[in-house]
């Protein structure tokens, strides 16, 4: 296909799978991240919950998607990145369990201190992965401790370096600026107020941490060509910016997801032809090549991937369509849900 290998096309592919996945995730992390700021009564609190109530299973898909299709095309890629990164993913794991169950618990019992007690959990829960994957993914373009088995011989300190904890930072805020562009896209009234205000502070500090991040990248591990990717990415993020102050959510909301895309483009490009690089022994790097599945079993998801990703694609552009209009306060009807369970009266003996 286009002269490309199998190996290159598949690497193509699960390089969008994550762009989609950090475009889609990233608005809802950022959502929930500002759960408590913006929702200022429980009402602007199931409005900002409901902007992405719809949604936030369905962008999950794509890291499902991302982590199969890795395991499938690249085992020794996957298998290397999985035992070196446990303790980092399997916190991350139980942050998205975690998330997902705060959700559908919040609403269970009507009582005030439950639902806060679930908002926390939402907060942190959506905070937590926002940062750790520019941690991981930052490290995966540096490379890590790999020795000539491919075995990952470094600690949970050793991921916590400064330009990975910058990757961190970069796609915390740049997570946050994007969902609070999307709380004032999907709201009004003061909430939507709130979020603009939100969104700005947001990018004074997002816009010289992710150049900053940009920067490092290009000089320690860019292509000739990935200086256009890292640059368009700063120039959009400055452009949402921009735009958050003159109220266009819309354009300033394309422009926080080009930004995404962008770096995400900036990070594989960096990357290629490795998958993950060997910090320490030249002969533990994984590349396309030494990493992939057989050719058959390329060929074969290749048309597994042809006749099912359409498919995909067509059913979440179908519910962003369904859920597009704005949500009012009048759209959210009383609170509902169990009774709280009444304290007993002391005895008195």
């Amino acid at each position: 296909m286009f002269g490309l290998a199998l190996t290159d096309i598949w690497f193509l592919l699960i390089a969008l799978l994550w762009t989609g996945y950090f475009v889609l995730e990233g608005f809802d992390f950022g959502v929930g991240s500002l759960l408590t700021l913006l929702g200022r009564d429980e009402t602007d609190r199931r409005r900002v919950v409901n902007t992405i109530g719809p949604l936030w299973d369905g962008n999950e898909v794509w890291l499902l998607v991302a982590g199969g299709a890795t395991f499938a095309a690249f085992p020794e890629w996957y298998a290397s990145l999985f035992s070196g990164f446990y303790l980092a993913l399997l916190i991350m794991l139980v942050a998205l369990i975690g998330r997902g169950v705060a959700f559908e618990y919040r609403g269970k019992v009507d009582d005030d201190a439950w639902r806060r007690r679930w908002d926390a959990v939402i907060v942190t829960t959506s905070a937590v992965p926002a940062l750790l994957w520019g941690v991981a993914f930052a490290n995966i373009v540096a490379g890590v401790p790999l020795d000539a088995q491919h075995e990952y011989t470094g600690t949970l300190l050793t991921l916590l370096n400064p330009y990975a904890l910058l990757g961190g930072l970069t796609t915390l805020l740049v997570f946050l600026l994007h969902g609070a562009v999307f709380v004032a896209l999907k709201t009004d009234g003061d909430l939507r107020v709130r979020a603009h205000r939100t969104a700005l502070r947001l990018g004074v500090g997002a816009v010289p941490v992710a150049a900053g991040f940009l920067v490092w990248t290009e000089l320690a591990h860019g292509k000739d060509w990935t200086i256009l990717s890292a640059g368009l990415a700063a120039l959009a993020l400055v452009g949402a910016v921009l735009l958050v102050g003159r109220q266009r959510e819309g354009w300033a909301f394309t422009l926080t997801a080009l930004t995404i895309v962008a770096t995400t483009v900036t990070l594989f490009g960096s990357l290629y032809p490795d998958v993950l690089p060997s910090s320490t022994d030249p002969a533990g790097t994984l590349t396309t090549t030494n990493a992939a599945s057989t050719p058959y079993t390329l060929e074969i998801m290749t048309w597994v991937a042809l006749a099912v990703t359409p498919v995909v694609l067509a059913y979440q552009a179908w519910s962003y369509w369904v859920f597009r209009r704005r949500l009012t306060r009048d759209d959210i009807p009383p609170a509902s849900g169990l009774p709280a369970r009444e304290r007993r009266p002391e005895v008195r003996r």
